[in-house]
């Protein structure tokens, strides 16, 4: 799980998980809440699956290309 280019953001902050490391999680549930230069953006589960979370909350910035985390479909 990735989160997507948004333009020319290079960094983004997450702010708050909204469901717990080891969840079972719906396709397009909320998941996470990240935040940028400009703006608070949720980010929705891309599958149905169990979540395992690779990147916890906290002030550290995070790169546009590092995985959040992943999903488990089997």
């Amino acid at each position: 799980m990735v989160v997507p280019q948004m333009g020319v953001v290079e960094e983004f902050i997450v702010l708050q998980w909204h469901v717990d490391d080891g969840s079972s999680v719906s396709e397009g549930q909320v998941l996470a809440t990240i935040e940028t230069e400009k703006a608070e953006v949720e980010v929705e589960s891309p599958a149905t699956g169990k979540l395992e979370i690779l990147i916890p909350a906290g002030p550290e910035p995070v790169q546009v290309s590092e995985t959040l985390g992943s999903i488990g479909t089997g």
